[in-house]
């Protein structure tokens, strides 16, 4: 990655990881290969999800890693992009729907006047 406030994944940082908490480390490890594995959908199509989904939890590691995986399993940077484009659209449509909430509670608020 770019020179950023966040540090670089090394080596050295994997296995303090995994030193620490080696049975959850061997857990989460085995649980992400399954979950990338090959199945009723395809490795490219779950590392395009995973772009997707990085977008939104904001996570700069996922976003290179699962980036370049993508690239690995035959991703176009085009469909990758789309993908970006929809996961900002789900994030933009919870915020909108959410607004239900607020409509919700201004009309429970009687003091008020509705509008």
């Amino acid at each position: 990655m770019t020179k950023s406030l966040y540090p670089a994944s090394t080596p050295e940082i994997r296995n303090r990881r995994r030193k620490l908490t080696p049975e959850t480390s061997d857990a989460f490890e085995a649980f992400s290969r399954a979950a990338f594995a090959e199945g009723n959908l395809s490795a490219k199509m779950k590392q395009i999800i995973a772009v997707a989904v990085a977008h939104v939890t904001q996570c700069p590691y996922c976003i290179e890693g699962h980036t370049k995986a993508a690239k690995r399993a035959g991703a176009t940077p085009e469909e990758l992009m789309e993908a970006v484009w929809v996961a900002a659209e789900m994030r933009a449509g919870g915020a909108f729907a959410h607004s239900t909430i607020m409509l919700s509670a201004l009309d429970a608020d009687h003091g008020h006047h509705k509008g």
